[in-house]
């Protein structure tokens, strides 16, 4: 397996990972402290780099930057002036970490005032009182960054297919997490809050509007193994039992989350594709259970030199509903209702379990008709077609159950539980 996806033992480096962890937070504060508060705390997180990890350019005295050089392992701080200084990573305390950041910063003529309290994490110790012996795993630390690398490839790439508002690739030192979120563009039911250490005002304005995230952690906060995650917020009706890519991918109840253990895609004939595979998927998911304008908010995936191709003026035929017919087949106690547009079919299939009752069962639309609601004809056609011949429908498809609950005109056709 190439060392672009290289294995990722957490438990082998979990305390250095915690160690990193908690000075990425020390770091991070110190951003999120002198600069301006960008949606979503966009404003605090950190940046995949060819040698580590970025803050990019911190408004403190003469502009700073701070940088976790995971070839030479050292925390570098450069100004506007062009002074740079640094200090070695290596075992450790938190404690003694805190020290040596607060003189860097002072050294580059900024103000080192930020909290001293960690955030998202156990049993939190203030920085400057923790000083438990913190091992330093250089192996570990280099793969884990070149893992970075290629993750923070393949969302960028993922990114590139949205016009809506997205988020950037970025470090949440919180959580700590690689992530990349696309939104609605519609407002979100306040969050409950409740994440230990985490003000219930933050977690309110992350989510103060309908997401679907996705991401990755190399371990901790009770799962032993680095993993892709994929969430949407609010959850749509039905969306922890859509069917995503790939097969690896489960849902994990606790977290309210979809899964995809980091080894899966390591270990797969084609990483990029597998994890893209799994962003697409419930990214899709989310979308069509939760009514997403998709055909306002998506585009082709970016290419390399080349702007993307303005649609001034085309027909926005994906909004409507097309005029091409939803045809229905038959045999014996199975069904289906399909629609061929441009040459590429979509399904829904359904069962006949009685005179007076049938169930649809499942929901098959390709990629390339996504965002023009082929899903909600098919179930369209057989609301009425049920209406008409006195049946009642069991929705036991995500979809077609999201797509009936959005349509109060259609639940006279719904079987009474």
């Amino acid at each position: 397996m190439s060392n672009a996806w290289p294995q990722l033992d957490y438990l082998s480096w979990r305390d250095t990972c915690s160690a990193v962890h908690l000075y990425l937070q020390i770091a991070g504060k110190y951003r999120l402290a002198h600069t301006p508060w960008l949606n979503h705390s966009w404003n605090a997180t950190f940046y995949v780099s060819p040698r580590g990890l970025t803050s990019s350019l911190i408004p403190d005295g003469p502009g700073i930057e701070i940088q976790f050089d995971f070839h030479d392992h050292q925390v570098r701080g450069i100004n506007g002036a062009g002074q740079q200084t640094s200090f070695a990573l290596g075992p450790s305390t938190v404690a003694a970490f805190h020290a040596q950041f607060l003189e860097l910063v002072t050294d580059l003529g900024g103000s080192p005032t930020f909290s001293g309290q960690p955030n998202e994490v156990p049993y939190p110790v203030p920085f400057k009182q923790d000083d438990r012996d913190r091992p330093y795993d250089r192996d570990a630390v280099e793969r884990f960054h070149q893992a970075l690398l290629s993750i923070d490839d393949v969302f960028k790439q993922f990114r590139s297919a949205f016009l809506g508002k997205s988020s950037p690739v970025h470090l949440f030192w919180g959580s700590f997490d690689l992530a990349v979120t696309r939104f609605s563009g519609r407002r979100a039911p306040l969050h409950p809050g409740g994440i230990p250490t985490l003000p219930d005002p933050v977690t309110h304005e992350a989510y103060d509007r309908e997401v679907s995230s996705a991401g990755f952690w190399p371990g901790g906060a009770g799962m032993d193994y680095p993993a892709f995650y994929a969430y949407a917020y609010p959850e749509p009706s039905g969306f922890r039992g859509a069917r995503v890519q790939p097969d690896t991918a489960f849902w994990q109840d606790d977290m309210g989350e979809f899964i995809l253990p980091y080894d899966a895609v390591q270990a797969s004939a084609d990483p990029a594709a597998t994890l893209m595979a799994f962003l697409e998927s419930t990214y899709e998911a989310t979308a069509e259970l939760g009514g997403w304008e998709r055909d306002l908010l998506e585009c082709g995936p970016g290419q390399r030199g080349q702007a993307r191709p303005h649609d001034a003026g085309e027909k926005r035929a994906s909004t409507a509903l097309g005029d091409e017919p939803v045809e229905r087949e038959i045999t014996g106690a199975k069904g289906r209702y399909h629609l061929v547009i441009d040459g590429v079919e979509a399904e829904m299939t359904y069962s006949q379990v009685s005179d007076s009752m049938m169930i649809i069962d499942h929901t098959e639309v390709p990629n390339a008709l996504r965002g023009r609601r082929v899903g909600e004809r098919l179930v369209k056609q057989a609301v009425e077609d049920a209406r008409r011949e006195g049946v009642s429908i069991i929705p036991l498809c995500p979809f077609a159950k999201a797509q009936i609950e959005r349509h109060p005109e259609w639940h006279d056709v719904v079987a009474k539980s």
